[in-house]
């Protein structure tokens, strides 16, 4: 299946009641700050580079990030995190992601999540995670990733169960796993805040996961700071 038509099948995708009923409850009671957005209320696609090398895989859409701006990791602090070190390595042209006009581009990088609606108290079930299967399967299959960097728990288990991975090496953050086809998974401590707040995860961890992405997926370095655009 083509990325554009993963993309709409995404955003009309009805079949979990409990994560329609959240994700529309949020859209329509909204957060005092955002109370002025139009949320987008759907489930949220991946994005990025057409031809990436590298897969990030995340949880699952924010309720008041990409539930509202109908981006992954746009609008709240994880996204912060995460784009502004994907700035710093080499695979975005900016480090914010505010909205879907914000001028982000991507390069030889997808952004995804095994979960595409945004799911009450920020955990999915694993049947959702199930139902959603087929989608990141399909982006999987339309893309020729060499490394899939995950971040975080759940997203390194759905990984696994999608590459056939068995048995499942240990997570941890900078664990980098050789799959027998000759791809690399990366693992890292997932972007939330209460990860990044604490200092479990520092930016420093963070750029080192994704310059070990790019080696490994055969990318040359990232430019210098001061020569990055």
């Amino acid at each position: 299946m083509a990325l554009r038509a993963v993309a709409a099948e995404v955003g009309e995708c009805r079949r979990c009641p409990r994560l329609v009923d959240w994700r529309e409850q949020v859209a329509a009671e909204k957060r005092a700050a955002y109370r002025d957005d139009d949320y987008w209320g759907r489930g949220v696609p991946g994005f990025g580079d057409h031809r990436a090398r590298v897969m990030v895989v995340g949880l699952a859409p924010a309720a008041h990030g990409a539930n509202r701006t109908g981006r992954m990791f746009t609008g709240d602090r994880s996204g912060d995190w995460l784009f502004g070190s994907l700035h710093r390595t080499g695979f975005a042209n900016q480090p914010e992601s505010i909205d879907l006009h914000d001028g982000l581009e991507l390069r030889d990088v997808w952004v995804t999540s095994p979960v595409k609606c945004a799911p009450p108290a920020n955990r999915p079930t694993p049947d959702e995670r199930d139902t959603c299967a087929p989608f990141l399967d399909a982006e999987i299959s339309a893309l020729d990733v060499r490394v899939f960097v995950v971040l975080g728990g759940f997203g390194y288990q759905a990984l696994a169960g999608h590459l056939g991975l068995r048995p499942r090496p240990r997570f941890g953050h900078g664990v980098v796993i050789p799959l027998d086809d000759g791809r690399h998974v990366v693992c890292s401590y997932h972007v939330s805040q209460q990860n990044t707040f604490t200092g479990r995860l520092t930016e420093p961890m963070l750029d080192s996961v994704f310059h070990a992405a790019r080696e490994l997926a055969g990318l040359p370095p990232a430019p210098r700071p001061t020569d990055a655009r």
